[in-house]
């Protein structure tokens, strides 16, 4: 069993670019790919108490639905919540060198953000929209998990009050036993 999962929040480092690619028919447009870079920062303390980050920035590819939200609603600054897939991919460049190139397949796309209309030039109404391979396009606010069909939860049925048993009689037995505690 192998897992290939990768998930990141961070900020957009520049406009997506939206192609697609040619269609099995003439005349007819083909799939829609979105790619740009994410970053993400970290920062932490070094040995001398000095603050530091550490910024790493990612290659996105989105196809389909997901290069549709791109393309309408992503824009340098944006702050993403992405879960993707790793591809390692060989290419040969323009002097004829092959080279490697690591990239994230998007599987879940979440715009991630302030409720007013201004943050990162999208409208108010979609702030906080996103897509999931497995939902479709969808509005939600901030992060959130993908929409994956949740598991049952089983919940403990309330307990049901025991019926008390009729009272018995008062009986007189005589004197009590004297006890010390």
């Amino acid at each position: 069993m192998s897992l290939n999962k990768v998930m990141l929040i961070g900020n957009v480092g520049r406009d997506p670019e939206v192609r697609y690619l040619e269609g099995n028919n003439p005349g007819t447009q083909g799939r829609k790919v979105a790619t740009f870079t994410l970053a993400t920062s970290e920062r932490f303390r070094d040995r001398s108490g000095e603050t530091r980050e550490n910024t790493e920035w990612h290659n996105i590819v989105a196809w389909g639905q997901p290069a549709d939200v791109c393309e309408r609603f992503v824009r340098k600054g944006t702050q993403l919540y992405i879960e993707g897939r790793l591809r390692t991919r060989k290419y040969t460049d323009r002097n004829g060198q092959e080279k490697y190139t690591t990239e994230i397949n998007v599987d879940t796309l979440q715009l991630l953000g302030r409720r007013d209309g201004d943050a990162a030039g999208y409208p108010a109404d979609q702030q906080g929209g996103g897509y999931s391979q497995q939902a479709g396009y969808q509005r939600q606010g901030g992060y959130q998990q993908s929409a994956q069909p949740q598991q049952p939860v089983y919940q403990q049925p309330a307990p049901q009050p025991v019926p008390a048993a009729p009272a018995a009689p008062a009986v007189d037995e005589g004197p009590t036993d004297d006890l010390p505690f």
